[in-house]
């Protein structure tokens, strides 16, 4: 007897240890379709935007264009509020059904136009244009899922496995983007693409239906429920100053290290395709790097500091960066401002998330998505600047701004960012 009962406890004692934190999400049902999903959505959005922004510059030869193609799969940012008002609304799995639907038939639609041999740089602007109206929403939309599926002590982690999705996304989508462009044609790539939303879209539809909040049951007109999403914000300092600083990095860091990169890797280091996707695979392994050290410490984070710190240091190593002419150097210190980057906007999202009221979840996210409008404004006056003063002057200009009001953000706020104990720090 007593041999049976030690036989017994050591047979339970696997099931009672703890798994690793960076698994312990994906012991939800519904995250282990989710990440899959995400990631497969994550890979066909860096590959198109690869694929396209090459096709753009090689075509045309006009950085301004090349930016103008950027700034277009921005264009629904401005719905963005409306879009999580739906997603409180219809709930969010339903919402990215449909989001992850449409990008299938404007891929599969580009597809064709390419297989068949009569793409031009129009039929480009206008599937980017009509793409760009949903596209900026899914991210929020996908945060805020995993908001409402984890509890608070484990945000911070799923958080940054789900982070994880874009990271490797810019990683392996990058190269593979790349890769099949340059040896098979754009055709044969972009038959990876509708693959990969086709799967994406499956797996979406696997995850279990959440209940709706009750609250919004009522026939509320939408655009009060922005409005009141907006007045949330406003009148809550923290989040108020995350979104202003959200804003300030689409503006003028993301711009460097994403919509720019054709013309850095063609015209400032003599790159062919492949080393564009070398060019993004390096920021997006330092993300990578920096989402997994998050979802295994993050726990621990206090978010408000963490956000503001590491966003000083990204700007810095994009400024080191934007006077580099040498591939070589540049990639590295891509990689460290990737890792930055991870460090400040992981944080952010989650202090977003915890701060919000459940009511307001959606909509907190949705506005969070306006400050992406950032990114095309930063865009298109970034194609404008390097025409008449050159890349290294216009980086410059965009590093130097966005380290002065990060200051004023934190000099400002600091009584809300900075104490262990403000809601910006919970835990």
């Amino acid at each position: 007897m007593p041999k049976m009962a030690d036989s017994g406890a050591v047979r339970q004692r696997p099931a009672t240890q703890a798994r690793p934190p960076f698994l312990a999400p994906f012991r939800n049902r519904s995250f282990r379709f989710m990440w899959p999903a995400d990631l497969l959505t994550s890979w066909a959005f860096e590959m198109e935007t690869l694929i396209l922004g090459w096709y753009i510059l090689v075509e045309t030869q006009s950085v301004l264009l090349l930016t103008l193609f950027g700034s277009l799969q921005f264009s629904g940012t401005l719905l963005s509020p409306l879009f999580g008002v739906a997603g409180d609304r219809i709930g969010l799995r339903n919402l990215l059904c449909l989001m992850r639907a449409t990008y299938a038939v404007l891929a599969g639609t580009l597809c064709a136009f390419a297989l068949a041999g009569v793409l031009t740089p129009v039929h480009v602007f206008a599937i980017a244009a009509v793409m760009g109206l949903v596209r900026p929403s899914d991210l929020a939309i996908r945060n805020t899922l995993v908001g409402s599926l984890m509890p608070a002590e484990q945000l911070m982690g799923a958080m940054g496995i789900s982070r994880t999705t874009q990271d490797s996304a810019r990683i392996a989508g990058a190269l593979a983007g790349a890769g099949v462009f340059a040896l098979l044609g754009m055709g044969a790539a972009y038959v990876m693409v509708v693959a990969f939303y086709l799967a994406s879209l499956s797996l979406t539809l696997c995850i279990p239906r959440p209940p709706r909040i009750a609250a919004l049951a009522a026939p509320v007109s939408p655009w009060r429920d922005v409005r009141e999403g907006l007045g949330y914000v406003w009148t809550t300092p923290r989040l108020l100053a995350a979104m202003i600083l959200a804003f300030l990095v689409n503006f003028c860091a993301f711009p460097l290290s994403g919509g720019l990169l054709p013309y850095v890797a063609r015209d400032i280091y003599g790159m062919d395709q492949s080393g564009l996707g070398l060019l993004a695979a390096g920021f997006a392994s330092g993300g990578l790097l920096g989402s997994i050290m998050l979802s295994t410490v993050g726990r621990a984070i206090p978010a408000g500091r963490i956000m503001i710190s590491f966003t000083f240091a990204w700007y810095a190593l994009l400024l080191a960066y934007s006077h580099t002419s040498i591939a070589a150097l540049g990639i590295p210190l891509l990689m460290a401002a990737g890792f930055m980057q991870s460090l400040s906007m992981v944080p952010m999202a989650v202090m977003l998330l915890r701060s919000a009221s459940e009511r307001f979840r959606g909509r907190v996210m949705g506005v969070r998505m306006l400050a992406v409008y950032g990114m095309p404004l930063g865009l298109l006056l970034a194609g404008a600047l390097i025409d008449r003063f050159g890349f290294v002057v216009t980086a410059t200009a965009y590093c130097l701004f966005g380290l002065a009001a990060t200051g004023a953000i934190a000099w400002y706020w600091r009584a809300h960012l900075f104490p262990l104990a403000a809601p910006a720090n919970a835990r």
